[in-house]
């Protein structure tokens, strides 16, 4: 039951992620007078490390656990090149559409 809430919030984390990924650099182009914080990114990926590694501590499958870390991984890889180098990188985008679909794969494979 624990682990079916934390693909829901991890889901939920990782298409909100996504919409914000998509969605702000259409807003970046109406002059709004706002800018990129990549803290928001930074909340992110805080949430999706601390549900991941939680969900991958009980899963036995090498594939989906791997799906998952390798998603975290290319999702700070982006937020690491924003931070450090203000290169916007598409890995993001990738990573967040790999941990929607692991978290949805998990969610599946729970006994309902």
């Amino acid at each position: 039951m624990k682990s079916k809430i934390l693909d829901l919030i991890g889901v939920s984390a990782a298409v909100l992620c996504l919409i914000h990924c998509m969605a702000f650099p259409l807003l970046m182009v109406i002059p709004l007078g706002i800018s990129h914080n990549p803290y928001i990114d930074l909340f992110f990926l805080a949430i999706g490390l601390v549900v991941v590694f939680r969900i991958t501590k009980h899963i036995s499958s090498f594939w989906l656990k791997s799906l998952f870390w390798i998603s975290i991984v290319l999702i700070a890889i982006s937020i690491g090149l924003d931070l450090f180098f203000h290169w916007h990188s598409e890995l993001i985008f990738v990573g967040a559409a790999g941990l929607i679909v692991a978290h949805l794969i998990n969610f599946k494979n729970h006994k309902h």
